[in-house]
This record gives structure tokens, C-alpha cells and sequence, in this order.
């Protein structure tokens, strides 16, 4: 535990120690001159400690962490916090508001745009005021995502597990799956890791929309990340019964549509799909052909199509392999009820007029 004084978090403003201040913060101009202003809350502890931040929305219509970060707002005090908590609401607000990935009329993809330009297009200048006021000031950082729109993702962390501080960081969010690597270029994960700021990206469920059950699996993650780097030190680490890191160089494949038509998806209830196992068919519409997607080997099933036509070359899964050991740690937490975000204690991925079993 560090002996120094707790001292300010400083942007353009300041929030001295010890207190708790929720505000909006100017980023950009709408077309009519109006702020577009991100929704910010800091919590600067009573005593001195890393300053974490967590961001959601990056892509606008990526719900599932604005409810997270809510809820983490919501729990934490300065009496409770060593260090410091930042936390951007809502990135992309213009992308929020109009419930689109990207930033509007242009499609600018705001996660390829850090750490942004002081002088240059919108999302740039927008990625540049938010990472040099607050993210850039930080020492380690949580980046909160869902799939796009018409796939859903499996709960997981993507992380350059190769950089030993990473690789802690990661270990500590206690997700099971982890995706390793380095980052696309200009995206907020890559560029803040390359500063010296260790920074994981959550990826979690579905667009536009809450998912409960991911939501707590990803606020018990963040618990256990203040618990390791003692921010808050009553918290409790989360340690997973078993975990599956996927480096670059491990088969992961996005299995797609050879043909065009109706997609009856016959994976589940679980994502664990063994060698020559059914994925889905794919049919025209008088059922005259039909197309089979089996699963060439055995593995997790981390991302798939929602969408339930397709066309050749759509992707209808990314499909992960596990080794044999693997495969028995997932199939025991099957058995016992406990794997997340699917099927067991009605967690599975539902669709939207389905309830929980």
C-alpha cells in the first residue's frame, strides 16, 4: 500500500481527494453549435493508489458496459477507494444517441482514432480531448464492448498477455477466455498498452441492449481488479475455474456461409462444440438445398451470426479449439450448472421475447 499523499485528479478542472464528482464533459460541437458531452464520473479515494479507467460505448450502440459502469458509479466511495476512479459513461455520445456503432454521417470508427489529434477530422479530435484530459492519466484501464449488431459475442477479455503487466490485469478480471494480442492500430486498448498503461478490453453479449447476467459477471471482474491492485482493499479477486488463453499463433477461425439463405443455428445450449458436430444448416427456401456448417474441430463457439439469413462469405461463427484438458474443466462447470452467459440458470444467450428458464 503506497504511503504517498492522495493528490488531485487533474484535467481541464480538478477533483481533489476524497471526493466524488459526476459531470459532462465537452468533447465536440453538434452541427448546430450545441457541446456534445460525454457523461464522466471520478471518484478520487481518501488515500493515494493507481487511478483505473473504465470505458464504455466506445461504440455507440454497445450497451451492456454503460450498465456496468452505472452500477460502478453507483457502488464505489472516495472512503472506499485507494487511487482513483475515472470513469467515461458513454465514449461515443453521438453514436449513442443515434444507437449506431460508429460516429454518424461520416461512420468514423472512434476506436480507430487514439490517441486521436489535437487538429484533424471529429473522431480524431474527439479521441485526442478525451485521452489527453483523463484516460492518458491513468495507470491501468478496462474497456467495456459487446459484438455489432446481429452477433452475439461469448463473455471474454482481450489482452496482450505477452506484456507481463497486461497479463495481470487480465488474470485479475478472471474472465475465462482470453484472446491475445497486441490490438487493432489506433484503438484505445493498443494505444494506452504502448503508453505504459496496462489496458484490457471486455467484450460481452450483444448490441442494444442490458444483459443481466453479463453485467454481474463483469462487475465481479472489476471487483477483483480493485482487489489486486489494492484500490479498494476489501474487495474480493475472482478466480476462475479454469481459463483459456488464446495466443496469435492458436487456431481460432471464423467458420462462413458457402452459400446464400436461411441459417437453423443447432449449436447449444452450451458453447462447446465437438469435432463434426452440427453448427447450422442452411437452406434455400423451398428446403430444396440445404447446407451443412460442422464444426471442423473441437473448441468454444466466441462469437456467432444472430442474424438468421445469410449470404456466401457471412460469417456464421468463431469457433476457438481447446485441448482435451480444456474440454473436461468446461464440460465439470457444464455439468454443475455454473458456466456463464448461456444456457445454465437461464443465462444463456436468449432472444428478445424469450425469459429466463
Amino acid at each position: 500500500m503506497s504511503t504517498d499523499e492522495p493528490e488531485p485528479f487533474r484535467f481541464d478542472a480538478e477533483v481533489p481527494p476524497g471526493e466524488k464528482r459526476q459531470f459532462r464533459y465537452e468533447v465536440s460541437e453538434s452541427y448546430l453549435g450545441d457541446p456534445v458531452e460525454i457523461p464522466v464520473t471520478i471518484v478520487n479515494g481518501d488515500a493515494d493508489g493507481p487511478r483505473v479507467f473504465m470505458t464504455a460505448a466506445i461504440h455507440g450502440d454497445e450497451l451492456n458496459g454503460v450498465k456496468v459502469l452505472q452500477e460502478v458509479a453507483d457502488r464505489y466511495n472516495p472512503r472506499d477507494v485507494h487511487g482513483t476512479l475515472v470513469l467515461l459513461h458513454v465514449v461515443n455520445v453521438p453514436g449513442y444517441q443515434a444507437q449506431q456503432r460508429y460516429l454518424p454521417i461520416y461512420d468514423h470508427d472512434l476506436n480507430r482514432s487514439f490517441p486521436g489529434k489535437e487538429r484533424s477530422n471529429t473522431a480524431e479530435r474527439m479521441a485526442y480531448r478525451i485521452y489527453d484530459q483523463f484516460l492518458g492519466q491513468c495507470d491501468l484501464g478496462l474497456d467495456f464492448h459487446t459484438s455489432t449488431r446481429n452477433r452475439t459475442t461469448m463473455y471474454h477479455a482481450r489482452a496482450d498477455v505477452g506484456n507481463p503487466d497486461v497479463e495481470r490485469l487480465a488474470n485479475a478480471f478472471g474472465a475465462n477466455v482470453v484472446l491475445s494480442g497486441e490490438g487493432d492500430e489506433h484503438s484505445l486498448r493498443a494505444v494506452a498498452t504502448s503508453d505504459g498503461i496496462p489496458t484490457v478490453t471486455v467484450e460481452m453479449g450483444k448490441a442494444h441492449r442490458f444483459q443481466p447476467a453479463l453485467i454481474e459477471k463483469a462487475l465481479d471482474g472489476v471487483e477483483s481488479v480493485l482487489a489486486e491492485y489494492d484500490v479498494v482493499p476489501d474487495a474480493t479477486t475472482t478466480d476462475p475455474a479454469w481459463r483459456k488463453v488464446m495466443g496469435p499463433t492458436e487456431e481460432k477461425r471464423w467458420l462462413r456461409a458457402d452459400t446464400g439463405g436461411l441459417v437453423d443455428m443447432q449449436w447449444g445450449p452450451n458453447p462447446l462444440v465437438h469435432e463434426g458436430d452440427s453448427i447450422c444448416t442452411i437452406t434455400d427456401h423451398f428446403k430444396d438445398e440445404e447446407h451443412v456448417v460442422d464444426a471442423p474441430f473441437t473448441g468454444l463457439i466466441v462469437g456467432v451470426l444472430e442474424n438468421p439469413v445469410a449470404l456466401p462469405g457471412h460469417p456464421i461463427c468463431h469457433l476457438v479449439r481447446i485441448t482435451p484438458d480444456t474440454r473436461e474443466e468446461i464440460e465439470r462447470e457444464i455439468t454443475q450448472g455454473e458456466f456463464d452467459g448461456y444456457r445454465s440458470y437461464g443465462q444463456r444467450w436468449m432472444a428478445d421475447d424469450e425469459v429466463a428458464e
